[in-house]
């Protein structure tokens, strides 16, 4: 448990402010040597074009930390508007029944590579750097392969799976 620092705002209430914020779903896979392994993120940014750059934050005690620091390299999929059901099963909200997260999930890669889920906008990265921050680990990636999806992403706010619908374009 982490305890309140003078001058910063009450966990609840910063916990409150980013339930109204919305994110992209994302299904963050690796594989190699620290083994194959996915999980649901929703702090996922670009940070540079040049050299291509993302970062996740990722619970530094998870599975899937452990994974990507041992096996350094990711890859983080933004998933398509109609995969919630992807999303719940990333989250671990399938474990009882199925024992391999990735079973029946259209990927693509070789064994090694951290998996391209075929259903997203794919970015696969090789770790450039970390850093602790309270109870997660940023985890910088330069982009090494893109595959762009075609499809609207599924988002995410106060608790549940949202669309993104665009807004009727004005003249300024």
């Amino acid at each position: 448990m982490f305890r309140q620092i003078e001058g910063l705002v009450p966990r609840q209430d910063f916990i409150a402010a980013m339930r109204r914020v919305a994110s992209s779903v994302t299904v963050v896979t690796t594989d190699g040597t620290g083994g194959r392994h996915g999980a649901t993120v929703s702090a996922f940014s670009s940070v540079s074009a040049d050299p291509p750059t993302v970062l996740v934050c990722l619970f530094a005690e998870s599975r899937i930390a452990r994974a990507v620091t041992l096996n350094g390299r990711f890859c983080v999929n933004v998933l398509r508007e109609t995969c919630a059901d992807l999303a719940n099963r990333f989250a671990g909200g399938q474990d009882a029944e199925i024992a391999d997260r990735f079973d029946g999930i259209d990927c693509f890669g070789t064994a090694g590579e951290p998996p391209m889920v075929r259903a997203a906008t794919a970015f696969r990265c090789d770790m450039q750097q970390q850093m602790r921050s309270g109870s997660h680990l940023i985890i910088t990636g330069h982009v090494t392969e893109v595959w762009t999806g075609d499809a609207a992403p599924l988002t995410y706010r106060e608790g549940s799976y949202h669309r993104v619908v665009p807004q009727a374009q004005t003249n300024r």
